[in-house]
C-alpha cells in the first residue's frame, strides 16, 4: 500500500537527493509549477541534493534553455540527467551504426546530433533516407498528434533490413498543457510489437539512472541508493524505473494518471489503490502535486 502524503516536506528529511521527473512534475510542457519550483527550492535550502531526471531527447543544455523558457529557476536544481545525453552517448559509440534514419521534430531535436567530446573516436553520424540507413534514430514522432500507426510501413520496411531503433525518449505519452501528445517510446513500442529491435536509454532502463548517480557524484551526492527518493507521475517509467533501482519513489497522481486516480488536490485512497494495483507498480508515497 502507498502511503499519501501531502507535502514533499512531509518526507524530505528522509532523503540526501532527489531524482525529479520534469513533464507534469515541474513543468506542464508550457510552463513551471509554482508549487513544485518552491518545494525543490526548499529542499536544497536544506541542504538536499536535486537531479532532475528526465526523459527528454534534448542535451542537458537544451534542457537547461527550456527550462528557462518556462520559468524555472536555476535554484531549484542541481544538475540534469536527460535520456538524450544517453541515447547520444550511445549513438556516437555507433550502437545503430553511421548512416542513421531520424525521426522526430529536427528544429527541436537538431542538438542531439552535436558531437560529445567525451567519447573517444567517436562513430561520424550522417543522416539518410530510411532506404540508405544502417539504423533509425528516433527522438519522435514527425506529428506528435498522429497515431503511431502510420509508421507501420516504414516500420515493416525497416525491420526486414534489421535495422534497430535507438529510442531517445521512453514515454509514450506526454500532456503538453490540456494537450496528450505521443512520444518516441510510443514509436519504440510499435516498432517491437512488429517484431523490430528496440533500444532504450531513460527511465525506467538503466542507462539514465548510471548517469543520474555520476551527475550526482560530481557534486558531491550520495552513493547510498536508501537515502535517494525519485519523483515522477509516470507508474511505468518513473516509479517502475526506481524499484528497478532499489530506490523509493513519490508518485504525482496529478499528472498522467490524474483521471485514473480521481486526483483534485489529493488523490481518491481507493481510486489510487486500484490503479497501482492494475498497474502492478507500488510507490512508496503519493502526492497529488509535487508540493
Amino acid at each position: 500500500m502507498t502511503r499519501i502524503i501531502s507535502a514533499l516536506a512531509d518526507i524530505a528529511p528522509q532523503y540526501d537527493a532527489l531524482f525529479v521527473d520534469l513533464w507534469g512534475c515541474v513543468h506542464d510542457g508550457v510552463k513551471a509549477m509554482p508549487a513544485a519550483v518552491k518545494a525543490l527550492q526548499a529542499y536544497r535550502a536544506q541542504g538536499g541534493k536535486v537531479v532532475l531526471v528526465t526523459n527528454s531527447p534534448k542535451p542537458r543544455e537544451g534542457v537547461a534553455t527550456q527550462l528557462a523558457a518556462f520559468g524555472v529557476p536555476t535554484d531549484a536544481y542541481d544538475e540534469i540527467a536527460s535520456s538524450g545525453d544517453s541515447a547520444r552517448s550511445a549513438m556516437f559509440r555507433g550502437m545503430v551504426g553511421e548512416k542513421v534514419y531520424f525521426m522526430g521534430e529536427w528544429e527541436r531535436d537538431a542538438g542531439f546530433f552535436e558531437p560529445l567530446e567525451i567519447i573517444e573516436a567517436p562513430v561520424n553520424i550522417q543522416r539518410v533516407p530510411l532506404a540508405e540507413a544502417e539504423g533509425i534514430v528516433c527522438c519522435g514522432p514527425f506529428d506528435p498528434m498522429a497515431d503511431p500507426s502510420i509508421n507501420r510501413a516504414d516500420f515493416l520496411y525497416a525491420k526486414t533490413k534489421g535495422l534497430k531503433l535507438l529510442c531517445a525518449n521512453p514515454d509514450l505519452v506526454v500532456d503538453r498543457g490540456h494537450v496528450r501528445e505521443w512520444c518516441a517510446g510510443a514509436l519504440a513500442k510499435l516498432y517491437t510489437e512488429m517484431g523490430g529491435e528496440s533500444l532504450y536509454f531513460g527511465k525506467p532502463h538503466p542507462p539514465i539512472y548510471d548517469l543520474a548517480r555520476r551527475r550526482l557524484a560530481s557534486i558531491g551526492g550520495t552513493a547510498d541508493p536508501s537515502r535517494i527518493l525519485a519523483i515522477g507521475d509516470g507508474i511505468h517509467t518513473d516509479i517502475q524505473g526506481a524499484q528497478g533501482e532499489d530506490i523509493d519513489s513519490l508518485f504525482i497522481t496529478g499528472g498522467l494518471a490524474a483521471s485514473e486516480t480521481k486526483t483534485t488536490e489529493h488523490p481518491d485512497a481507493a481510486a489510487l489503490e486500484a490503479y497501482i494495483a492494475q498497474e502492478m507498480v507500488t510507490p512508496i508515497f503519493s502526492i497529488g502535486q509535487l508540493r
